[in-house]
């Protein structure tokens, strides 16, 4: 655990500068920390950054496998009105504790677009679109899969009051180790503490086609600096057998090209 302290504490120290920043007209909505993806795109012309690092530990048998990301990186861009698009690129190290063996490198670039279908109007909540394809020739040998492979997902958002929302995705995803699809599912709870300080709750999970269903929870906090920046910190596990342990921290930047 103690790279992961030193992780946490970079994620934490190393953007101090840009506290300073001013607030940019339209204030910063993330996709992060949570599994929740939010239906709103970054507004045109802007470019957001969102990044983090996290720990996680899964047990299966006699076997324990552990994973440190030190960069989970995804960068949003608005390309038009209602339209982003969306690049991410992750750097992890994944060790066995069975056979000690150590995997470490970028996991296949994430290129994907997301669509606002509709924006919030009374009761009608906002919704949107996002897919994505994982590219394999951009991840080296050690970690390339050997597929091409894919997700989707439609994204909800309900406000419930000043200080609370509900939101919660439905989908699919395709990947290289199983037949079929999986279907994913999301939903989350959030509520505002004050202007600053936000907190949230989930359940996530997937049910693929050929094999037993997954279900995790995750909950953690979010701190915003100003309308342009914002830390994150969240701790969850599996409830189905599997996750043991879950910490995750990052931040999320938003400019103006």
């Amino acid at each position: 655990m103690s790279n992961l302290y030193k992780l946490l504490v970079v994620i934490c120290l190393c953007p101090m500068a840009l506290w300073a920043q001013d607030t940019i007209e339209f204030p910063i909505i993330t996709d992060r920390p949570d599994a929740t993806e939010s239906p709103n795109t970054v507004e045109p012309g802007y470019i957001q950054i969102e990044t983090g690092g996290y720990y996680t530990s899964f047990t299966e048998g006699l076997s324990t496998q552990e994973a440190l990301g030190y960069n989970t990186t995804l960068v949003r861009y608005g390309l038009l009105d209602r339209v982003e698009l969306r690049l991410g690129w992750n750097y992890e190290q994944s060790r066995n504790s069975t056979s000690e063996l150590k995997v470490e490198g970028f996991s296949p670039m994430l290129a994907g677009v997301k669509i606002n279908i509709a924006h919030k109007d009374g009761r009608r909540p906002e919704i949107g679109f996002l897919g994505h394809l994982y590219l394999p020739f951009s991840a080296p040998k050690s970690t390339r899969p050997q597929v091409t492979t894919s997700d989707f997902r439609f994204a909800v958002g309900h406000t419930l009051s000043e200080r609370s929302s509900l939101a919660y995705n439905f989908g699919g995803q395709w990947a290289e180790d199983q037949a079929g699809i999986a279907y994913v599912y999301t939903i989350a709870y959030g509520y505002a503490l004050n202007a600053k300080i936000g907190m949230y709750a989930e359940l996530y999970g997937d049910a693929p086609e050929l094999a037993p269903a997954n279900h995790f929870w995750d909950a953690g906090f979010t701190y915003l600096v100003n309308g342009s920046l914002q830390y994150d910190l969240t701790v969850g596990q599996s409830i189905t057998q599997g996750q043991n342990l879950l910490i995750s921290a990052g931040l999320s930047y938003k400019f103006l090209k």
